[in-house]
């Protein structure tokens, strides 16, 4: 493990991943090409399961005691990524809080602050457990809350689909967690108290895109006036998650729709699996902030 007490003297901060599943391994892909961040160890609960094989084979150390093991590392980690599940979020914050560790939350345990980071990055280091809430959150927040930002809401809905084969365990434990963050988040980042949100999980072969629609009722919503505001809101989105696309934008009458899809970049992951390329994509980019604040030659980042 490369872990060095003063982060200003290497340059990047050290970095653990806890949880060895779908989403898991692709952070540790996306880890280890970041200029700013170094992985020194990928943790999961049983040394037999394919994802801890897949990273060693990456030739990133590994360990199969969950947190424990990061609690017994030689040296703390700066950041540690939670790819487990929201049951057990908990309990890893309370083991690494003793550690001044950052720790950037995709179970949506809902037990930190909201982070989304064209949204509300100044946040980031203000906190030591940051929610990335849900794929489908990272997907519509940015858009919604900018549209609230000029537009008198009454009521949210946003449908997301995901192809079953990119839903891993961790996810099929937390579905109604899902719902209820994703719910409180557009809540939070809108104004709008109405809100519900839906899970699709889609059999379907070829497996479906990941894709999130939103519907909206409220004053004064026109395609001119709602288009240009989604425009700008997704640009900042791709600027990060370049598979973010929007494929739907009208409004009329009181009502709006706009659908989103987002293809994965990601070298582990299928394209298909846009759900999980953005909100690590998304955790990636407030590790890479987090650590931009630390170190002074990391200020790019956050430019």
């Amino acid at each position: 493990m490369t872990h060095n007490d003063d982060p200003a003297a290497s340059g990047r901060l050290s970095v653990a991943v806890l949880g060895a599943g779908l989403i898991g391994l692709d952070l540790v892909a996306k880890v280890i090409r970041s200029e700013h961040l170094d992985l020194g160890l990928v943790a999961g609960r049983d040394e037999a399961t394919a994802g801890l094989r897949q990273a060693a084979r990456l030739g990133v150390p590994v360990a199969a005691g969950g947190v424990q093991s990061l609690v017994d590392a030689e040296r703390p980690f700066d950041v540690v990524f939670d790819a487990t599940n929201a049951a057990a979020h908990a309990e890893h914050v309370a083991k690494l809080a003793p550690f001044g560790t950052l720790v950037v939350d995709l179970t949506p345990s809902r037990s930190g602050p909201m982070i989304f980071p064209t949204v509300n990055r100044a946040d980031i280091s203000a906190h030591r457990d940051l929610s990335m809430v849900s794929c489908g959150g990272q997907a519509a927040v940015p858009i919604l809350h900018a549209i609230a930002q000029s537009h008198e809401i009454d009521y949210v809905e946003v449908v997301t689909t995901a192809a079953s084969l990119s839903i891993g365990r961790g996810t099929r434990m937390n579905l109604d967690e899902y719902v209820d963050t994703t719910q409180e988040a557009v809540r939070t980042f809108t104004g709008v108290s109405d809100v519900k949100a839906i899970l699709n999980v889609s059999p379907a072969r070829p497996p479906a895109t990941f894709r999130v629609a939103m519907s909206l009722l409220g004053k004064d919503l026109t395609t001119e006036s709602v288009r240009p505001v989604v425009t700008a809101a997704a640009a900042e989105v791709r600027s990060f998650a370049r598979g973010y696309e929007v494929k739907a934008c009208s409004a009329d009458d009181g009502k709006a729709f706009i659908a989103v899809e987002v293809t994965s970049h990601g070298d582990r992951i299928p394209r298909y699996a846009g759900n999980l390329d953005i909100i690590n994509s998304a955790a990636l980019l407030v590790a890479e902030s987090y650590a931009a604040d630390r170190l002074p030659m990391a200020g790019v980042v956050n430019s």
